[in-house]
């Protein structure tokens, strides 16, 4: 799934993470992300609003962290441990925004590489 539009995304993290280094909230590594990927020329939408359809009834309340050019969903973590359902959480996300593209970045890792997952749906 490796494209330009993902390795900027990842290197815009890299960025954070080498700058602010783990053990941050999520709204702050959020924050200095979306920040980060507007300075590279990027269109950003933070806490972007999902719908779920659900038999026909639209039930709201789901949000994207980050959604990049209106291609790539970009869930952040900052958990020691990623927990299994935040990759059903981003599988949920694809499904309801009809994208094939998403990151899941934690920013906890000592080495962020190890914290980044590529999802395709």
């Amino acid at each position: 799934m490796s494209d330009k539009l993902t390795e900027s995304i990842i290197g815009g993290a890299i960025e954070v993470h080498k700058i602010l280094e783990p053990g941050l909230l999520e709204s702050i590594y959020e924050e200095a992300l979306c920040h980060e990927l507007k300075l590279r020329g990027l269109t950003v939408a933070q806490q972007k609003e999902v719908d779920v359809v659900y038999k026909n009834k639209v039930i709201k309340g789901q949000r994207l962290d980050i959604l990049v050019n209106n291609q790539v969903i970009v869930e952040l973590k900052s958990v020691s441990a990623l927990p299994e359902v935040a990759m059903a959480q981003t599988l949920s996300y694809l499904k309801a925004t009809g994208l094939k593209r998403a990151l899941l970045i934690n920013f906890c890792e000592k080495k962020l590489i190890d914290g980044i997952k590529r999802i395709s749906n």
